[in-house]
């Protein structure tokens, strides 16, 4: 199997037309300014350096902003590196984010000509009224006529969505990944709201008017998320942005975040609450009696199993009285239940 690695090329706030109420892409990505295409050939190189030789899939991707919004003349210049390193053999593909009310046929025309494979739509919600509170001047029926597009060009489509944007519910975003589902995307970013410093939610937040999921609130919302795209064979990519020097605890004086739902291991809570739900259901429909059970868990799925800290482990015992132990074995798809002892 080939390794696979990206390039990142955040090109924070270029074509944006204007900021939405929990965006300030220089706070997230720490970078100040705008990139050139010097930048983007010395990003290029000094990946290219660090990652392994070998059988590799290598892939650009320009993060941030709005891509398709950006000016043309500079959309070429910074694609025309790119595409230098795909012609060169060096790179296989590129991939860039936008808005969905910046897709028309002349500029994926463009991309096409400079070998991008995949667009990455900022959806963030289907309710159009959420997505007026949080100012992202576009509404979903713009999204739809974007993803039916991108596929008609045979572009690989991806979705991201937001969990806890301002008066969404929990309800409102099941509905959302519903309504991703049927656009037939190929890959799913799902994002917890944060609150980030000189950002208009800031403001709504240290006034009362904002408050953001809990952790808890925003793992179990992701949870249900993951599995209902998980059973339609949509690839989540990432859950929770990623954590940087910026982007981590509110407590860190350094930190660009100022509430919300942060942990540097988001995604895993996420992916060891499914397995905690599905496990504790089976443990909560056996005898009373019961002391120990003994869980045959493929090595895949042991991390995700155990939790983090050994919380699943931790809440088993706590809620039924029961000790959870835990066998590696690759024998088994995922878990069995091997023995129970009262």
């Amino acid at each position: 199997m080939k390794k696979e690695y990206i390039i990142p090329i955040f090109v924070p706030n270029l074509g944006c037309p204007n900021d939405c109420t929990f965006c300030n892409q220089k706070k997230i990505s720490g970078q100040k300014r705008n990139v050139t295409s010097e930048d983007v050939r010395n990003i290029i190189e000094y990946f290219l350096k660090n990652f392994q030789a070998g059988d590799r899939k290598v892939e650009i991707a320009f993060f941030g902003g709005s891509f398709t919004g950006i000016e043309k003349k500079i959309q070429e210049e910074l694609l025309s590196v790119a595409y230098e390193y795909i012609q060169s053999g060096k790179v296989d593909s590129i991939r860039i984010s936008t808005r969905p009310d910046y897709i028309n046929q002349d500029n994926l025309n463009l991309l096409k000509k400079y070998g991008v494979k995949i667009i990455e739509l900022g959806v963030q919600s289907a309710n159009d009224y959420i997505l007026q509170l949080s100012k992202r001047g576009h509404n979903f029926e713009d999204v739809k006529r974007a993803s039916k597009l991108i596929r008609k060009n045979k572009f690989i489509l991806g979705h991201q969505m937001m969990v806890g944007l301002p008066e969404s519910t929990q309800k409102d975003e099941i509905e959302t990944a519903k309504k991703l589902i049927k656009l037939h995307p190929k890959l799913i970013r799902i994002y917890p709201v944060l609150v980030i410093k000189d950002t208009k939610l800031a403001e709504d937040y240290e006034n009362g008017q904002y408050t953001p999921n809990t952790l808890e609130q925003a793992v179990e919302t992701c949870a249900i998320l993951l599995k209902m795209f998980n059973k339609k064979n949509i690839d989540v990519i990432r859950i929770g942005l990623q954590s940087t020097d910026e982007i981590c605890n509110p407590e860190n004086e350094n930190s660009q975040v100022v509430g919300g739902p942060y942990h540097p291991a988001f995604r895993q809570l996420v992916e060891s609450r499914i397995c905690y739900d599905d496990i504790s259901k089976k443990i909560g429909k056996l005898n009373n009696q019961v002391k120990k059970v003994k869980v045959a868990v493929n090595s895949n799925l042991i991390n995700n199993f155990v939790g983090h800290k050994k919380e699943n482990v931790k809440r088993i015992k706590e809620i039924y009285n029961v000790d959870m132990v835990i066998e590696k074995n690759d024998d088994v798809k995922d878990y069995k239940i091997i023995d129970i002892i009262a």
